[in-house]
């Protein structure tokens, strides 16, 4: 991104910045046909796991095609630091904190989920015509009032809940669907995942649908275990394999085992006479866990530093999206929606409008990056953040900071105290952002990584998942 001035930054409100005139330009009319649309989401994935992102220790070439053969992004952000509030922005296209279900950190403990009446990406396409398929996982919301076949899926094969063993296939009960059945296969639930797509894929070919396929992997997510650990997923049990397993090695084969199936589905695109057709994507939910590479951000899944909300985006449009694109736009989960749906030649309900912007114009016609604002809390440890341009705001508990996030990516340098009329910009854009979210609630579930299991965060507590942030004004 290019550099942004101090003037700039103190003339961008919370919600009027350039975005909005990219964000009424959805791109050029959409194709008479309308395409395939695969989008695929990584769980727990560090924005430096893949090679095209500069991992030295892992090899993706599948997804690393994609980016090659289309457009990577080098400012992608997750709506949250966790998985659920991140599922929600990218299904709903709006800041998840406008629904209940967005203020947990995972949902864990509460009977709530997305309510079937929203409308969501897969309810919107399939109103366009899509045949639309939730492979992997759901996490949005038990049965019987919730799930994906209540909220615009024709068809789901994979697991509701937030995490399972990846042989045994439960969480700690049976978690693997087909449809509204719980169903037992033998098999590593990757691999499982991929087969379904590659399936879905060759079924595909010569219907006059199009398809929108959820591709959602469990990978690199916890239990800790390759394609080759049945034996230790026997041997062990399902929390022993979450804390007290896992080598980065392990974690390495994971990441390879879901790109070989990433591969698989881009050979039965190919194989079908789809590819051409086929818009595809591929990023992860949040920021990695604590195997993943996040360099050169500081942070993990459930803080609001830069490798907690880092995530690698890659997508792919033959014939749309020219080959080889590196963009410094600053996108974020919520954007996919608009962008998808222009693409499809549809847009959000108007009811409903995304909080996010159409990135075809960048994608499609080579439009310069423009300056947004970026906003993020999460309940564990009182946690607040907002980003205008190149700077970024930080709350973590009593502890305020500033950074130039494009030259400090580490968040070592405060610059707080040399640039006080931006960082009060910068909050007072935040308070004015959150004044029209839903507030945090002491039955919402969250956490955070504790000193007791993380080595690296000396002296951290476990947190009360019941404290609140009153939303009062960021300490000066």
């Amino acid at each position: 991104m290019k550099a942004v001035s101090r003037r700039t930054v103190l003339s961008i409100g919370p919600g009027l910045t350039a975005a909005a005139a990219l964000s009424a330009r959805t791109g050029a009319a959409p194709p008479a046909r309308k395409p395939n649309i695969i989008f695929i989401v990584a769980d727990d994935m560090g924005v430096a796991d893949l090679s095209c992102y500069g991992a030295p220790q892992i090899r993706t070439p599948a997804i690393d095609r994609i980016a090659a053969e289309g457009a990577r992004f080098t400012q992608a952000y997750a709506n949250s630091a966790v998985c659920t509030a991140s599922r929600v922005a990218i299904i709903t296209g709006r800041y998840q904190y406008r629904l209940p279900i967005g203020l947990e950190e995972p949902l864990a403990r509460n009977e709530i989920g997305v309510p079937p009446e929203q409308p969501v990406l897969p309810s919107i396409l399939r109103a366009a015509g899509y045949e639309t398929w939730l492979i992997g996982k759901w996490h949005l919301g038990p049965l019987p009032k919730y799930g994906p076949l209540q909220s615009g899926y024709d068809h789901f094969f994979g697991f509701r809940g937030g995490a399972l063993d990846y042989f045994k296939h439960y969480e700690p009960g049976s978690d693997l669907w087909d449809g509204d059945t719980r169903i037992e296969q033998h098999g590593y639930l990757t691999d499982l995942i991929g087969q379904r797509a590659v399936d879905v894929v060759h079924a595909q070919n010569g219907k006059a649908k199009p398809l929108f396929m959820s591709l959602h992997f469990n990978a690199p997510h916890w239990p800790w275990e390759g394609p080759d650990d049945e034996a230790t997923s026997a041997k062990l049990a399902y929390r022993e394999l979450i804390g007290e397993a896992g080598t980065l090695a392990t974690y390495n084969r994971m990441v390879e085992a879901m790109d070989k199936q990433v591969g698989r589905v881009l050979e039965a695109l190919a194989q079908t006479g789809q590819a051409d057709n086929t818009l595809i994507l591929f990023t992860s939910d949040n920021g990695g866990e604590r195997f993943a590479t996040t360099w050169p951000f500081n942070g993990r899944k459930s803080e609001l530093l830069e490798g907690g909300i880092r995530v690698p985006s890659v997508v792919r449009w033959p014939g749309r999206i020219p080959k080889g694109v590196v963009s410094d736009q600053m996108m974020i989960h919520m954007d996919w929606l608009p962008t998808l749906t222009a693409a499809a030649g549809t847009a959000p309900d108007p009811k409903f409008p995304s909080d996010g912007i159409s990135l075809l114009p960048v994608l499609t016609q080579g439009a310069r990056p423009v300056e947004r604002s970026l906003f993020w809390r999460y309940k564990s440890n009182a946690q607040r953040a907002v980003r205008i341009g190149n700077y970024k705001a930080l709350k973590i508990a009593g502890n305020t900071f500033l950074y130039d996030v494009a030259a400090d990516p580490m968040e070592r340098a405060n610059l707080k105290r040399r640039m006080p009329d931006i960082y009060k910009r910068l909050t007072d854009a935040w308070m004015a952002w959150n004044a029209g979210m839903l507030p945090e609630v002491p039955q919402s579930y969250t956490y955070n990584n504790a000193g007791g299991e993380w080595s690296d965060h000396i002296n951290t507590p476990a947190i009360d998942v019941n404290a609140v942030d009153g939303g009062g004004a960021w300490p000066p």
